[in-house]
């Protein structure tokens, strides 16, 4: 349990940096991992933002090719026709490169700004279009489209952009509005009247006003909620690879009981369960270390435990500690089971199997085998948590613990690979595990243990 240690040491550092950022190295590399998972997020939305546009323009496009022409002008030549085409061009050439490299800051403001001066270009040309005077085009409801085109830069999670967007929108109606004003000073079309407003070319400023305001207080909301949401969207992530971490460093059920829990994890609460205990060690290992590599030593255990773990795991086991070359697991100690004596018969008798199939690779391979002894042992245990609020563990505690690792040392004496106690292999035929050898329980003096136990030969 020492990685489960080291592991709730780390959590409770990244509580202290998230509420006191003065851990500067933890800080910067729980920075950097929140920071990849986000412009993970953002290279996808910057793809949906791009088929977003291309829908837009074609949109556009099509709305074009239907509506009528006043103008002798060549559709294909119009202001409106060009300037989609430069869009759509645009829009292309950004879909196709968001596919390939992540988008760098100045390209995405240019690609706001490229937005906004699409929509009042689009705007500007209707006058010229439907061949009316400026003012015309004021009436157009295509304004509506800048709120679209504000929104979709909240897909970002990235306020700036979302500011950029308003205001540059905001800047281009107001420069639209200052055109009509001044385009003929003997005319500046002003008018205080709402009824000639709407029925007539005239510009009531008022109106041009709210549309600006409108436009800025949008931005402002979206902005500040996308601030807000930004800081969620980083605590989730943070909690989605602390829990990822977890599941990595033991089991997924203590896992899920860490992160899942509506308090945070004390010392000093534990839990009774019926449960299996199982104790897996190298025979011999402190001599084969001794003589061996550090990083052959390593592997060595790599090999060892990446074929022990997921067997046990797949049968319902949950890794309790790895000690050096021991592996210690539990079968119902976490989570209750009915079915625990016979998860972890099937899952040694797999065990026994896996440990001679790597033996005849090391043996193909001009390798050394290695000896494997496996026990069982069954009972009342404690689950919970111990240690003080820096440094915590969950661990199992009863006579089944220490009677199995004690039972794992007999297989020595006995010449055996896998030892059970009796009491065990009879809570495991109860629960519908079937053996395809006949076996029975005999006593057994087990040194450290003051009677006799009834131990049942899993594997000789």
């Amino acid at each position: 349990m020492n990685a489960l240690n080291g592991l709730n040491a780390t959590l409770d550092a990244k509580n202290r940096v998230e509420n006191d950022r003065k851990d500067d190295g933890l800080q910067r590399d729980m920075s950097g991992r929140v920071q990849d998972a986000i412009h993970r997020h953002q290279d996808a939305s910057e793809r949906l933002i791009a088929w977003t546009q291309l829908g837009v323009v074609s949109t556009f496009g099509a709305l074009y090719a239907l509506s009528p022409k006043t103008s002798d002008v060549s559709p294909w030549m119009t202001p409106v026709f060009l300037t989609l085409a430069i869009y759509f061009s645009f829009t292309m050439f950004r879909l196709w490169l968001s596919f390939r490299v992540r988008l760098p800051g100045w390209f995405l403001a240019t690609s706001v700004i490229a937005d906004m001066a699409l929509l009042m270009t689009l705007i500007w040309s209707f006058h010229v279009q439907y061949d009316q005077l400026p003012s015309f085009y004021l009436k157009a409801p295509t304004l509506l489209y800048v709120f679209i085109f504000i929104a979709l830069r909240a897909l970002r999670f990235e306020a700036r952009y979302v500011v950029l967007a308003g205001v540059t929108a905001a800047l281009g109606w107001a420069a639209l509005v200052f055109y009509v004003v001044k385009i003929d000073p003997e005319n500046p079309m002003i008018t205080r009247n709402y009824v000639d407003y709407m029925t007539s070319n005239s510009v009531l400023l008022g109106a041009e006003f709210d549309k600006i305001i409108s436009i800025l207080v949008v931005t402002a909301v979206l902005a500040v909620a996308l601030s807000r949401a930004r800081k969620l969207l980083e605590s989730s992530i943070v909690e989605a690879a602390a829990h990822q971490d977890l599941s990595r460093f033991f089991s997924p059920e203590i896992a899920l009981k860490i992160t899942s829990s509506d308090q945070r994890v004390k010392p000093g609460e534990g839990e009774a369960r019926e449960a299996a205990i199982l104790n897996v060690d190298i025979r011999g290992f402190t001599a084969l270390a001794a003589k061996m590599e550090p990083s052959a030593l390593i592997r060595l255990l790599h090999e060892y435990e990446s074929r022990m773990v997921p067997v046990i795991q797949n049968h319902g086991g949950n890794i309790d500690k790895f000690l050096g070359d021991g592996i210690l697991a539990t079968f119902g100690a976490v989570l209750p089971s009915d079915s625990y004596a016979a998860d972890s018969l099937r899952a040694v008798d797999e065990l026994v199997v896996v440990a001679a199939t790597w033996n005849e690779e090391r043996r193909a391979a001009g390798l050394d085998t290695i000896e494997i002894g496996m026990a069982l042992a069954s009972g009342r245990i404690i689950f919970g948590a111990v240690g003080d609020e820096t440094r915590l563990e969950y661990t199992v505690i009863g006579a089944p613990v220490n009677l199995s690792a004690k039972l794992e040392k007999h297989n020595r004496v006995a010449g055996t690979r896998a030892l059970a106690t009796g009491d065990l292999w009879n809570h495991g035929a109860e629960q519908g595990y079937v053996s395809s050898t006949p076996r029975i329980a005999s006593p057994h003096n087990i040194d450290g243990v003051a009677a006799p136990v009834d131990v049942v030969i899993l594997a000789k």
